[in-house]
């Protein structure tokens, strides 16, 4: 399946909404039966942080998965002491460090809320814990990865094959209340152009 086709499916494009309830956020990953949404539910404990708080660190073995309920975050990494933007996080995205969820090793990228956020925290070893006795929470489990790996591939095309200019209306179109929120000079690094340059896209839109 296109890439693209199947984050739209998610809805991980396409936001456009405030806050994100713990059950959505689920289903949206897959269906699941009722009884293993009451299993999985357990595991959602509701957190809030501050503007500027790391829920995730670069060179660090990350023990919880989050889903944003409300808010923004940012997600980077260090290149030659120069953070670089990756990507932006909105209400309903999951804030996973791969490498962390799949080979429980420190993770190479920084997740930081742009502003006070809340979101549901997993505790990762009680979430494989269910893999291991839940086929259905399993298969869930396997299909967040490959979604997160969808992300990563999107993220990868948009860079090759688009302008600034369609990034930055992709980037509208997911949550447009809360991009306009986000520095100027964020952006400029996400879509790797200055911010001349995103000042004459934005004052064309």
């Amino acid at each position: 399946m296109d890439a693209c086709l199947h984050l739209c499916r998610m809805g991980w494009r396409a936001i456009r909404i405030e806050e994100m309830d713990a059950l959505t956020i689920i289903q949206r990953v897959t269906p699941l039966s009722m009884q293993d949404q009451q299993a999985l539910l357990i595991l959602f404990e509701e957190v809030s942080f501050n503007k500027h708080h790391n829920l995730i660190e670069t060179g660090k073995n990350s023990h919880y998965l989050y889903f944003l309920k409300t808010g923004s975050c940012r997600i980077f990494y260090y290149k030659e002491d120069r953070e670089v933007i990756l990507d932006f996080a909105f209400p309903g995205d999951a804030l996973i460090s791969l490498n962390s969820y799949v080979h429980g090793k420190p993770g190479y990228e920084t997740i930081q809320s742009l502003e006070p956020v809340t979101a549901y925290r997993i505790n990762a070893a009680q979430l494989q814990s269910l893999f291991s006795n839940t086929l259905g929470i399993a298969n869930w489990g396997r299909k967040l990865a490959e979604a997160e790996t969808l992300k990563i591939e999107y993220r990868l095309m948009s860079k090759l094959f688009k302008t600034a200019r369609e990034s930055y209306q992709d980037l509208l179109d997911r949550s447009p209340e809360l991009v306009n929120k986000i520095k100027l000079g964020f952006i400029a690094s996400y879509l790797g152009i200055s911010q001349v340059t995103l000042s004459r896209i934005r004052g064309k839109q």
